[in-house]
This record gives C-alpha cells, structure tokens and sequence, in this order.
C-alpha cells in the first residue's frame, strides 16, 4: 500500500465494502478488494474522523461503502458493462438504464475519483439504534432519484441534507448525482489514479 495510504479505523465508523462482497451491481466480488476494508488517503481519514464529530453531536454514526478504488475495479466496471445483460442486478442497481449507459450518465468513470483515494461513499446511520437512516434509495441506484434534489419525501430529503451539511462542512463536496459520493476538496492526489489492491 502507498504509505500515504491507510485503513479507515476510526472507532465508532463502521464499514462494509459492497465491491469486497457479492452485494454490488456487478454481483461478485470486483477485482483488487482482497478483504472487506476501506481504505484511503491520510487526508480522507483525518476529514472522516472530524465528519465522524460531528455526525455524533447529531446523535448519527457513518457508514462507509467504499474509499479508495482500485484501477484494475474500475477496468473490471468496464469488462462487465460489455457483457450481456443477466438481469441479476439490474431492478435494484440500474432499472432503467443498460449497462453502458451507466458511463455516459456519469454513475460509473473510466477513470473514478475513488482512485485517487480522496473520495468515499457513506450514509449516515443512528447511534441509538443502529439502523440505516432512510435516503429514498441504495447505494449505486443508478437513477434520477439518487440526485441530489430529487422528490424523495421528507424524512430522506432531511437526511440526505443532513449528509452533506456534515460532509461540506468538513472539506467534502458532493457528486451531484449520487447522493452516497463525496470527494476531499483539497485531495492530496488530484492527477493520480492508483491500481495497488485492498488486502
């Protein structure tokens, strides 16, 4: 691993990484994520851990889904949008798009952010009781409802804004059209898109 690079351990952020896992739209495990951790820039985690506060004075807790991304994950992306469709996930992931229009959409990149190690998928989650809070849709929905703005009603419209109030406060800016994804504005490593794996 980069030496700039670390685990995200901070007690009280809990994590599972859907592309370590069967639970994503390609439906396996991608390639590079040998064991079911995140992992990111010193710079991520140091903002995490001050997202993480803040969350908490909230009464809500952090769930990560993925940081850093590997190169190789993301040309795996691009080797599975040229497959046939199976139909495995496409009701949950991408009901209303093909495969490859995920790219041209903006939900998937060629070149992803995550590489550069800056940039984390999350959702919020309450300390009391452990659930996820409601957010009008999964993580990697591919559809309008996911943007930032969309009619989700009220309780997932608060808690998607709350999201990023938190994350903006703490030097994230969000991706307009996944609610989930937010890049560090002052990212160590904004031309560099690395391939070491998760393990």
């Amino acid at each position: 691993m980069n030496a700039d690079f670390v685990f995200v351990d901070v007690p009280g952020i809990r994590w599972d990484a859907k592309y370590a896992t069967w639970d994503n739209f390609t439906g396996k495990p991608v390639d590079g994520y040998l064991v079911n951790r995140i992992v990111g820039t010193k710079a991520l985690v140091a903002a995490l851990t001050m997202a993480h506060e803040k969350a908490e004075s909230l009464g809500l807790g952090l769930l990560l889904w993925d940081g850093y991304r590997p190169q190789r994950a993301v040309d795996c992306f691009l080797r599975w949008a040229e497959q046939p469709e199976d139909g495995r996930t496409k009701a949950r992931h991408h009901p209303r798009i093909t495969r490859a229009e995920m790219f041209g959409q903006g939900y998937v990149a060629a070149k992803s952010g995550h590489s550069r190690g800056s940039t984390v998928d999350l959702t919020l989650y309450h300390l009391d009781s452990g659930e996820l809070a409601p957010m009008g849709g999964g993580h990697d929905l591919m559809d309008p409802i996911s943007h930032h703005g969309a009619a989700v009603g009220e309780v997932a419209a608060a808690n998607r804004q709350q999201l990023c109030s938190i994350m903006e406060a703490c030097g994230f800016r969000r991706y307009d059209s996944e609610w989930w994804h937010y890049t560090l504005i002052d990212e160590p490593y904004p031309d560099t898109y690395f391939d070491f794996p998760i393990g």
